[in-house]
């Protein structure tokens, strides 16, 4: 089938697309490769359009839209959605998403992206978000619950898009039996928020007795969000600490202003509450779909695994655990040596914030089953990275 990929009103380029695999088989013309996905063009070579590194990254970059393969109970999703493969649902909605304007168009078709965007347009999620998140769930039966932007959700957490009074709210929920992701986010939220940090606003929500973080979209019809992951694909591997400055470099040199500092905020969170999973496809920056100038790091947002209670030991308080300075596992002790000038931290607006977790687990003890004895080990770790942080600004005052 052929098929034109827009990046919202502007064509990108023609293909022949098969539905069934998601593969690119063929390229008849690329029209305008700057508007392109960001990681398409370092395998864009004009002279040769079907060179295979481009159209197999093409193919690549669009199956990745789609639901992940490691989607926490994605056979049982599979089953109530009455599909085979997460990639069948790319095509029920012209593979829109809502962190981008990206989507493909049917050849000779006039429909219009004002007509079927999702930040203009409602969609039916009340079946999909069952599927996703409840425990009893029958098989979708609607087909307008299949042309959702759920279709292109990443992560292995079950999620759901929903709409409250015109926002678009992302749910998610934990992993298999554990439920501490959504209150880390609700955790992380608060932290940023004292702190001064730029950020997604999290919030607690039930949804049938089940806990799950909720979020508004934090990208509009005329951004999208670049990961790392795509803006690294072009730069030279060396170690991660090096590569970490050459991406604040690449940011500054496009213009985003307070690039390291915006950069050192989102470590500064992952050390206090200890997140494992800072990998390159969680941050980045914002880019105007229409001017494609880079306008800001993305907020921090994706801070579910954290606060790993085995790193907290009565009788080994030094105990740091590991997370992620881009693509490099480290301990939490050192990537928060990234941070230059630690004393910019207002340590104090943090007073408090224990108390503030500890209630919060306690108001939803009756859903999760959290022991007294839990709750206080995830009060303790926390406590343990704030005094931590309060000696490393003191050492370097």
């Amino acid at each position: 089938m052929k098929r034109i990929l827009m990046n919202k009103n502007k064509e990108v380029l023609t293909a022949e697309y098969d539905p069934a695999t998601s593969v690119f088989s063929r390229i008849y013309e690329v029209t305008d490769i700057n508007y392109a996905p960001y990681i398409l063009k370092s395998f864009y070579m004009e002279d040769d359009i079907n060179d295979t590194p481009f159209r197999k990254n093409l193919s690549d970059w669009f199956k990745g839209r789609g639901i992940p393969s490691w989607r926490d109970k994605l056979d049982l999703l599979l089953h109530r959605l009455n599909i085979i493969a997460p990639y069948e649902l790319l095509d029920k909605a012209f593979g829109l998403s809502l962190s981008d304007q990206y989507w493909l168009k049917p050849y000779d078709s006039d429909v219009s992206y004002d007509d079927i965007n999702f930040f203009d347009n409602d969609f039916d999620y009340a079946e999909f978000m069952e599927a996703s998140l409840s425990v009893n769930s029958k098989t979708i039966t609607r087909e307008t619950s299949l042309k959702t932007p759920n279709n292109t959700t990443d992560g292995m957490l079950k999620k759901a898009w929903i709409i409250e009074n015109g926002i678009r709210y992302l749910l998610k929920g934990g992993y298999k039996n554990e439920t501490l992701q959504p209150f880390n986010e609700a955790l992380a939220s608060e932290i940023c928020k004292r702190l001064g940090f730029n950020h997604v606003e999290y919030t607690i929500a039930t949804y049938k007795d089940i806990v799950v973080s909720k979020c508004p979209c934090f990208i509009t019809k005329d951004t999208e969000l670049i990961t790392c992951y795509q803006i690294k694909n072009d730069m030279k591997k060396h170690d991660s600490l090096e590569d970490y400055e050459e991406y604040i470099k690449k940011l500054e040199d496009n213009g985003i202003e307070n690039a390291r500092e915006k950069m050192e905020n989102m470590y500064i969170l992952d050390f206090l509450i200890m997140n494992e999973d800072r990998h390159l496809n969680n941050f980045g920056i914002i880019r105007d779909v229409n001017t494609l100038k880079w306008l800001d790091v993305a907020p921090i947002f994706d801070n579910g695994q954290s606060l790993n209670i085995e790193y907290y030991d009565e009788d080994e308080v030094h105990i740091s655990g590991s997370g992620r300075l881009f693509y490099e596992v480290k301990p939490f002790d050192e990537i928060i040596k990234v941070v230059k000038n630690p004393k910019r931290i207002e340590i104090s607006k943090l007073d408090g914030i224990v108390e503030w977790f500890d209630d919060l687990l306690h108001q939803y003890q009756h859903l999760t089953g959290y022991s007294d004895k839990r709750i206080y080990r995830l009060c303790v770790l926390l406590n343990r990275q704030i005094n931590k942080l309060k000696e490393f600004i003191l050492k370097n005052e």
